[in-house]
């Protein structure tokens, strides 16, 4: 039986109508993190341009595949195994790079060691797309995401709602620069990032 996450079919409209603008001209896509696997079959289906690399820990593999292999996409990739918690990632190079409701989830050090392996994957030139609930100035944009990282809190402390500024000050530090912040339903947002030609 395949996994179903609820929150993946309320966002995935909201979240293709971006991807589509931002993506257009891309070719390679790594998603990180790819969950149940509804993100990379809905979005490869609607973006047919797009090489559709998913990837997750080893435990969530099979759900990926039973949505595969149901969907049978030519351009959506099987999951590729890749851990926060280590640096090295079986990718090379990729000019987009996604991901949703992550940063939350998992601790701090993770999300710096993302970070990182973001600015080692993503070509110049390349996107980072990333989709979830952030905070501002330290403050939370609604009294439904302050309830939710109370939830998160509860269930792992080192978990919780981030604060934009210290998510834009790791990808600048990998070379990235903001290009866009899109408000989205259920007061989430799509930050848009562009890796810089340092050379």
């Amino acid at each position: 039986m395949k996994p179903y996450a609820e929150s993946c079919e309320q966002n995935r409209d909201p979240i293709l109508a971006v991807l589509r603008e931002v993506f257009a001209d891309r070719r390679h896509v790594l998603e990180i993190a790819s969950g149940t696997g509804q993100h990379a079959v809905y979005f490869g289906q609607a973006l047919p341009h797009l090489s559709w690399q998913t990837s997750e820990l080893p435990g969530n593999h099979a759900g990926i595949h039973a949505w595969l292999d149901e969907a049978r996409l030519p351009n959506v990739l099987p999951p590729l195994t890749i851990d926060l918690h280590e640096d090295a990632w079986p990718v090379e190079r990729v000019d987009a790079i996604f991901n949703a409701n992550t940063v939350h989830i998992v601790s701090w050090p993770a999300v710096e060691r993302m970070f990182a392996g973001i600015g080692r994957v993503l070509a110049p030139g390349g996107i980072l797309c990333l989709y979830g609930p952030f905070n501002y100035g330290g403050n939370f944009t609604a009294e439904s995401n302050a309830r939710f990282d109370a939830w998160l809190k509860s269930r792992d402390p080192e978990s919780g709602v981030r604060d934009f500024e210290a998510l834009d000050r790791l990808a600048c530090q990998q070379g990235l620069v903001l290009r866009q912040d899109i408000a989205m339903p259920a007061n989430n947002r799509t930050l848009v990032w562009q890796k810089m030609d340092r050379g």
